[in-house]
């Protein structure tokens, strides 16, 4: 999975895709060179679910400051969280 795939993937496309190396992984029916391979791919996929997750909280956090009358209206920037 390159960065290109793995940035406009959603995080629930990443967490499917996630559940399905586990699944695989866990039936211990595939060879070791497709296993670390797979773990790599889990791997990569991790960080597009945490980053996904992180964006959303940061999200959440402007709402919250947005309604609570701190700051008014600030736009949020997802690409500025992606560094």
């Amino acid at each position: 999975m390159d960065s290109e795939t793995s940035s406009s993937l959603t995080f629930e496309a990443a967490l499917h895709r996630l559940e399905g190396i586990v699944e695989s992984m866990e039936s211990g029916e595939i060879a070791l060179a497709e296993l670390l391979a797979r773990f790599e791919e889990g791997s990569q996929l991790l960080k597009v679910c945490e980053g996904r997750l992180k964006e959303a909280e940061l999200k959440i956090e402007v709402l919250k400051k947005q309604r609570d009358g701190n700051d008014g209206f600030a736009a949020f920037d997802a690409e500025a969280t992606h560094s």
